[in-house]
């Protein structure tokens, strides 16, 4: 694992006012839209005015190979990088990101209780967890006039429901979704996936939608491929869809039948060149605030147990943010956790199969 050494402690964070003379700067690097509008408002800027640090944001598609890139040829730019679960445990094995600890990152006479106020697996060797999300599909209201969809049998019945299929350009969350619809229960997806018989299983499903399917790898895409009617349903990211119902005023519906629940983890590449600024950035965004603080913006639930309590309205429009988590009881039951060790074993061999399966 990559090390260089400097370790944010609570001295540190007391000493914090001698580093004010020195103009510091970072580069975090995270997905755009109205996510990024929510990350900027709810803790970069806030952070900035706090610490006087500078941030320079970035937009990627998400996985490792810019990072892996960066650090391969020691030509790293980047210092944090918002990753999805799965790719956070990977990178940290192929040593692309700075191993981190509670005692970094948790300023205070009790690192290891903040750890603990983690919602399980939202912690790694090298990331901490951010906000829950979740991959659901939605479909336009005024396109079906009799029945609406309402599991996710219904994204794969062209005959009741016609029409073109969005879906993200990566078997991540569509061989999930294709079981789910097939009929395997929601906690025991990754148990079938872990066969041949399941992968098959899965990819049988998927064909069956194959030549209706219009493919994104930008978050932006779905929302604005239902708003043009381009696709009658497509799988998404929750917050996008929210956004685009709220704020915009679109005549979308979320089914949360099958969703992959999924939390982002933020993590330091290895070798940054703003390590000491990019650690205390950590630090901040671990706190409770801060994650509460998302959700004012967007409706990805906080990693943080003591965060839930916290969540109120959405800042612009007064909404009450609640019913728009992805993390409910009644969510919960019907969700297939991302399972990152899952991905972290197998994601190569999938993502393999899944690029000969597009090809033919």
């Amino acid at each position: 694992m990559v090390r260089t050494g400097v370790i944010l402690t609570a001295a540190l964070v007391a000493l914090a006012g001698s580093f004010s003379a020195v103009a510091q700067e970072l580069t975090m690097v995270s997905w755009g839209g109205a996510y990024a509008r929510a990350t900027e408002q709810a803790v970069l800027e806030p952070f900035s005015a706090e610490t006087g640090i500078t941030i320079r944001r970035d937009d990627y598609n998400g996985g490792l190979a810019e990072i892996r890139a960066q650090v391969e040829t020691g030509n790293v730019h980047w210092d944090v990088v918002d990753l999805e679960s799965a790719d956070a445990v990977r990178g940290c094995d192929e040593g692309l990101l700075e191993a981190v600890t509670a005692d970094e990152v948790f300023p205070g006479p009790d690192p290891q209780a903040a750890a603990r106020d983690f919602l399980p697996g939202t912690l790694s060797e090298c990331g901490v967890g951010f906000i829950f999300s979740a991959t659901i599909y939605a479909y336009r209201t005024d396109h079906f006039s009799d029945a609406k969809p309402s599991t996710m049998a219904d994204f794969f019945d062209l005959d009741r429901f016609p029409g073109r299929r969005g879906m993200r350009r990566t078997p991540h969350g569509n061989v999930e979704f294709a079981l789910v619809a097939d009929g395997v229960p929601v906690d025991e997806v990754y148990e079938v996936l872990s066969t041949p018989a399941g992968v098959e299983r899965a990819f049988r499903k998927l064909d069956s939608i194959k030549e209706h399917v219009v493919w994104w790898e930008a978050g932006a895409q779905p929302p604005q491929m239902l708003a043009d009617g381009e696709v009658a349903m497509s799988t998404a990211y929750n917050g996008r869809i929210f956004n685009a119902q709220v704020v915009e005023g679109q005549p979308f519906a979320i089914v949360w039948d099958g969703q992959v629940l999924d939390h982002t983890q933020l993590a330091v590449v290895a070798g940054a060149p703003n390590l000491e600024p990019a650690l205390r950035f950590l630090a901040y965004s671990a706190q409770p605030a801060s994650m509460a603080a998302m959700s004012e913006y967007i409706s990805y639930s906080p990693a943080r147990q003591s965060a839930l309590s916290l969540v109120t309205t959405h800042r612009e429009t007064g909404v009450e943010m609640a019913p728009h988590m992805p993390v409910t009881p009644d969510r919960l039951n019907r969700s297939v956790f991302n399972d990152w060790a899952w991905w972290a074993d197998y994601g190569d061999e999938i993502a393999d199969r899944f690029g000969a399966w597009l090809a033919r």
